[in-house]
């Protein structure tokens, strides 16, 4: 039985890895040959490499791959950046002060369950096409769990260290500052990670309305224009720069993790 419960070493990992994608590339491969309408219905997986190799290079609704990429990129990072500085604190200090988790919790709980595109009409009404409106799409997905995670961190620390610190004579900026934000930051970073795969969801749901460049119009300017190894190519980049802001968050929240463990 203890042989059932062995986890895959990391070169078995990796094997494995490479298994589920070599199959789904056969997969792929197999019903894009199979369609009878041909590759304006699914282009096979070379074409849609071919396609990418070349948007790297040449642009295409009036940047390259990279362009449109660093577009969504600098919107993503407003967003989530703009989401993190307000909910994180806002979280703490709701965690601190009861008064304050009275005045903010009904008003959240409401509008937290409001899905990020339900905003894409005002995003539209306030800002046009520009950077502004993507911008607020991502910080309603961001958001809530950039708060409810600093909240919940923040709730989790124990008493006694919040009530050593007023002893010190630490004021109440201090004491998030000092002792409810390294005692909360392995949930914190949780929720980042939370919060940056809806922001990036939520950044491409909004260039498909609301945008004049990024990886989302090229999606709709390809699907405009009947190229859909160009909406392939863009999806993938989608796909791959959202697993990669993944990975770096999860090494992040693992290494905190790990030295929380160590502090212990």
């Amino acid at each position: 039985m203890a042989g059932l419960k062995r986890r895959p070493g990391r070169y078995e990992s990796w094997g494995l890895s490479l298994l589920g994608l070599g199959l789904f590339l056969g997969v792929w491969q197999v019903l894009a040959v199979g369609m009878t309408a041909g590759p304006q219905v699914l282009p096979a997986p070379l074409a849609v490499i071919e396609t990418t190799r070349h948007l790297l290079v040449a642009p295409f609704a009036g940047h390259t791959l990279l362009g449109h990429l660093a577009a969504s990129l600098q919107r993503f990072g407003l967003g989530f950046g703009l989401a993190a500085l307000v909910g994180v604190p806002l979280g703490l200090a709701m965690g601190r002060f009861g008064w304050l988790d009275d005045l903010v919790t009904p008003l959240f709980e409401a509008l937290r369950f409001v899905a990020p595109l339900a905003w894409v009409p005002f995003a539209v009404l306030w800002f046009g096409t520009g950077i502004g409106g993507p911008v607020m799409v991502i910080f309603a997905g961001a958001f809530p769990p950039c708060l409810v995670n600093a909240y919940r961190g923040a709730r989790q620390v124990e008493a006694r260290l919040v009530e050593a610190a007023q002893t010190l004579g630490a004021g109440p900026l201090r004491i998030i500052v000092e002792v409810l934000l390294p005692g909360a930051l392995p949930a914190i970073v949780a929720g980042l990670r939370v919060a940056a795969g809806l922001a990036w969801q939520s950044l491409i749901g909004a260039e498909l309305i609301v945008a004049g460049a990024g990886l989302g119009f090229v999606m709709v300017q390809a699907q405009s224009s009947l190229s859909p190894q160009i909406v392939m190519a863009a999806m993938a980049a989608v796909g791959l720069v959202g697993m990669l802001i993944d990975i770096a968050l999860r090494r992040a929240e693992w290494a905190i993790r790990r030295q929380w463990d160590q502090l212990a």
